[in-house]
């Protein structure tokens, strides 16, 4: 059964409820909080609907149902104990066009009371169609747990500064980024409210983000990363963004693939040069996604040299890089002090290609190769002729971050035989690996381990 989520609004219409009892009473609740003018159809009340008919709350009356009870109601409910009753009701507001719930009665209902939270103005409601309304009772106690008690307040601050948003500023999508900005943000009384300050000040026009994207994890996402991504008008990503993080874009912004994958082009540079400054000149706000940090291989330069040519304002946003994730895989620090004084960053390319022997004490360094392909024996053999040992602690590391990740530790003398790993993955290398924990490598005998 697929049902509508919808929120009615019930202030000063009439409804029906047939039944005072026990299970009527529960009912009642839930339906005065909303102004419906109630009416109750039963021969006996409990004292609690009694008292509430005798303070004016909801009007009883004392007898038995009749079909005329259900005109002009906008909506009805059955809870009385003779299921006869409740099935005539039913029938008699289906005749109608009115609304009906028969309470534990699935057949016999147009809509289902869902347990509800509330913070103020905000309401989450669960609903399990009826199949088990002790589930969605646990769920809500686990969800009003989570929230905080002031969350009603914020709103109702929140909602005011919106009505002088949309007064103040005329519709479009830097409105709606700036409305979205605000939700993720404190607000405080205070006239120099930084929140305040930013809903009042004037709004810029489009404007690009580099924005990283990390390893793939949405958990490893910077707080103001995830903030842009969930605001955006248009997000350029590359190739390895993992799905999970594409899926907290928006449903209206504009989602466009224009990475490469083991070297085939989507799209030219030059294309998605154009694209962020067309979407930027027509006032979107534009995410240029990218996996791991923006300014880590990642033709940034080239991107941030065409946005200032074309006088569009931009703004990096680091992410954590894979390589970071990968040490974490792996158990080991990429500068423990007993083992390395510095950290080397290149791609299998830049790897095989530049001279390392120029470096100081380049067998203290802890060596991080971006896509280092598949075939590793012409970068083993340029490191050993550089002269480092064979025993050199290395390791493969695959999707590093992810769910799927893995990890091969093996040595220097032995990548050439290494088994391969899925792309994307990165090597590490250097006598800081082998200061990782026990339990986290192996002996150099190129055994996979799941991390």
């Amino acid at each position: 059964m697929s049902l509508l989520p919808i929120f009615l609004k019930l202030d000063n219409r009439p409804g029906l409820l047939v039944g005072a009892g026990t299970v009527a009473l529960d009912k009642i609740g839930s339906l005065l909080q909303t102004g419906l003018r109630l009416h109750v159809v039963a021969p006996q009340a409990h004292a609690g609907i009694r008292r509430l008919a005798a303070e004016g709350q909801l009007e009883w009356i004392e007898r038995i149902f009749e079909p005329a009870d259900l005109d002009g109601n906008f909506v009805v409910i059955a809870a009385t104990d003779d299921r006869q009753v409740n099935a005539a009701v039913y029938q008699g507001a289906l005749d109608r066009g009115i609304l009906c719930n028969s309470v534990d009665d699935i057949p016999h209902c147009d809509f289902f009371f869902g347990s509800v939270v509330r913070r103020g103005g905000l309401q989450i409601a669960i609903s399990t169609a009826g199949e088990s309304p002790a589930l969605a009772q646990r769920l809500r106690r686990e969800i009003d747990e989570q929230l905080p008690a002031d969350l009603g307040p914020w709103l109702a601050e929140l909602g005011q500064l919106r009505h002088e948003v949309l007064a103040n500023h005329p519709r479009g999508e830097e409105r709606k980024l700036l409305l979205h900005q605000l939700a993720q943000r404190q607000l405080c009384d205070s006239p120099l409210c930084a929140t305040r300050q930013l809903a009042r000040a004037p709004l810029e026009s489009g404007k690009v983000h580099l924005v990283g994207a990390g390893p793939g994890d949405p958990d490893l996402l910077t707080v103001k990363a995830l903030r842009l991504i969930q605001s955006a008008s248009v997000i350029l990503h590359d190739d390895l963004v993992a799905p999970a993080i594409l899926d907290l874009a928006p449903l209206h912004a504009v989602v466009v693939n224009v990475g490469k994958r083991c070297g085939v082009k989507s799209i030219t540079q030059e294309e998605i040069h154009a694209l962020m400054i067309e979407h930027a000149q027509a006032g979107r706000s534009v995410v240029r996604l990218k996996s791991g940090d923006p300014l880590l291989f990642g033709r940034a330069a080239e991107e941030m040299a065409a946005l200032t040519a074309a006088d569009i304002p931009f703004e990096v946003v680091p992410g954590v890089s894979a390589a970071f994730a990968a040490a974490a895989a792996v158990g080991c620090s990429l500068t423990s002090r007993h083992a390395a004084s510095s950290v080397v960053f290149s791609t299998g390319h830049h790897a095989q290609s530049h001279d390392h022997a120029a470096l100081p004490g380049r067998e203290n360094s802890t060596r991080v190769v971006y896509m280092p392909g598949r075939d590793l024996r012409l970068l083993a053999r340029e490191w050993l002729s550089e002269g480092l040992p064979p025993e050199l602690p290395c390791a493969l590391v695959s999707h590093a971050g992810q769910p799927g990740q893995q990890v091969l530790h093996t040595t220097l003398g032995a990548l050439d035989s290494a088994a391969s790993v899925p792309a994307p993955s990165l090597l590490l290398a250097g006598w800081a690996l082998g200061a990782a924990s026990p339990a986290l490598r192996t002996a150099a005998n190129d055994v996979p381990v799941s991390a």
